[in-house]
């Protein structure tokens, strides 16, 4: 019996022993890591602060660096009434866009059920926009104050035409452009804002109306395996797939009649288009 006693306390001590080893070998490559200006891979390298909830008055580490500096998008560069109200996350996606997508956009009715935009629903797409057309549309908009109505209220209601996705990165922002009520809104993060755009009535028309004759029926970029946000067919291949998830709709036009059969007449000649 007292053998066994001694045996179980020399196992314990081993364990405890061996635990503590392995503490202090984690806590010595951290140590040689963080010495060296190395961070350790895993979750730490996502750890914070640890003080970061306190005040800055009450934080004991007083060599923190200092925060990177936040980058803002210049009083002279946007109009301050619409920089204030969008913000600046969502400028910076404008001022800065790597890419800006073109989408012709209508109205959603209760019983649509197609593809969807901002709550709108999605016809087509018209583009992507040249680095002077984002230029064009920035400086018209943003940042000449002639161009934008800021005391007054159009007794209109807004009719989608066309909307710009300025993408930046992962994050973008949604630009509607609306005629003949003319305006503009900035859809970024669930906010909405709306400006007045009657006094550059012609100017935004000019933008508009090129774009939706290039607008092309919208197919879903996942369904075609395409990166891009763009919904139009770029190979044989996507438009095969296309033609073929339209058959089961279309399959009536296939049905010719034969020779000798009367052929239909009244109403039913009519192309309703219920096939696009």
């Amino acid at each position: 019996m007292n053998r066994l006693f001694v045996l179980m306390i020399a196992g314990m001590l081993c364990f405890l022993s061996e635990a503590k080893a392995a503490d202090g070998f984690a806590g010595g490559v951290a140590d040689e890591l963080a010495g060296l200006g190395v961070e350790p891979e895993g979750v730490q390298s996502f750890q914070g602060d640890k003080d970061a909830w306190r005040r800055n008055g009450e934080k004991n580490n007083t060599e923190t660096p200092p925060a990177a500096p936040v980058q803002t998008v210049g009083k002279d560069e946007i109009l301050d009434q619409i920089s204030n109200k969008t913000g600046q996350p969502a400028l910076m996606n404008i001022v800065d866009a790597e890419q800006v997508f073109c989408y012709e956009v209508a109205a959603r009715s209760k019983t649509y059920s197609g593809y969807n935009l901002d709550g709108m629903a999605l016809k087509g797409f018209c583009g992507v926009l040249s680095k002077e057309q984002q230029k064009d549309v920035v400086d018209s908009f943003f940042k000449t104050a002639a161009n934008v109505e800021f005391n007054k209220t159009e007794e209109c209601i807004i009719q989608p035409k066309i909307m710009l996705r300025f993408v930046r990165g992962v994050d973008n922002t949604d630009v509607l452009l609306s005629s003949p009520c003319h305006s503009f809104s900035v859809f970024y993060a669930g906010m909405v804002n709306t400006f007045n755009l009657k006094p550059s009535a012609d100017k935004l028309d000019s933008i508009i109306n090129p774009m939706l004759k290039k607008s092309q029926d919208f197919v879903s970029p996942a369904l075609l395996s395409q990166l891009l946000p763009v919904g139009v067919a770029q190979t044989e291949e996507q438009k095969a797939l296309i033609n073929k998830r339209k058959e089961p709709i279309r399959g009536w036009e296939k049905e010719k009649p034969q020779e000798g059969e009367k052929k239909a007449s009244g109403w039913n000649k009519v192309n309703l288009n219920l096939g696009k």
